[in-house]
């Protein structure tokens, strides 16, 4: 099983996810919500929506909300944010336990491309959004982003000759616009508009005295002896210099079709 795909990981990592992460992810999570008309009458469907940063962004328009994800760690932490319109629920992005056309608006925010079968995902996506609805996927180029990319460059760096651990074959397979729009038509949506999103995750430099905490949610970072480590951490703080955060610029797609 690839690290990715390991529920027992996501489980573990989801109070950390919901600190480190979801306040960078929630960035493009309310760039892709600009995107799409929502009110009280709405009804959204998260795919993949780890600790809720779509979900919750969502249900603050008054939409009705459901949030799925296969961790229950991640379930548990969007069910603790205690917002009565959101119904999270463990299950299956890519065999959705829910009815054809029941949503006017499906949101997967770097969630599908995480999917052993993403095209599945996406097809599971536009099967529940009614005619006239909309599938929203967000997901990333290059290498990922934040400490993910940031390691990739820095192994790219100290060790050339290495192959570092593949990214999900859909982040690889979705990560450019032409690709990303033919793929969201395929499973059933049409007209796909495309944007790129930059935004900037700003490491704070005191964290890599903690280095397992800030990268080892990377099998990247798992993969590296204890000389190894010490590297990239050293690197990293060249790379900072004398600032206090370092900033590592994340490029985003935001799909957005009708279904």
């Amino acid at each position: 099983m690839r690290e990715f795909e390991n529920r027992d990981r996501w489980d573990a990592a989801a109070q950390h996810y919901e600190k480190t992460a979801h306040p960078f992810t929630a960035r493009y999570a309310e760039a892709a919500l600009a995107r799409i008309t929502l009110d009280a009458r709405s009804r959204v469907l998260d795919v993949a929506a780890g600790t809720g940063a779509l979900a919750r962004a969502a249900a603050r328009t008054g939409a009705q909300v459901v949030a799925t994800d296969f961790s229950p760690g991640m379930v548990a932490c969007i069910e603790a944010a205690g917002l009565p319109n959101i119904d999270a629920r463990v299950m299956d992005g890519q065999a959705l336990d829910l009815p054809d056309s029941g949503f006017d608006a499906v949101f997967s925010i770097f969630g599908v491309i995480m999917f052993p079968d993403w095209r599945k995902g996406l097809a599971e996506m536009a099967r529940v959004t009614r005619p006239g609805g909309h599938g929203v996927v967000a997901t990333w180029v290059d290498e990922g982003a934040a400490t993910f990319l940031l390691l990739t460059r820095i192994r790219r760096t100290l060790f050339p000759s290495r192959e570092g651990v593949p990214m999900p074959e859909g982040m690889r397979a979705l990560g450019e616009p032409t690709d990303l729009a033919r793929e969201m038509v395929v499973a059933g949506y049409r007209d796909p508009q495309i944007e790129s999103v930059v935004h900037d995750y700003e490491l704070d430099v005191a964290m890599l005295a903690e280095p397992d905490t800030l990268f080892g949610m990377s099998p990247d970072w798992t993969s590296l002896d204890e000389e190894d480590k010490t590297a990239v951490v050293a690197e990293a703080r060249r790379m900072a210099g004398d600032r206090a955060t370092l900033p590592i610029p994340s490029t985003a797609l935001i799909a957005v079709a009708q279904r």
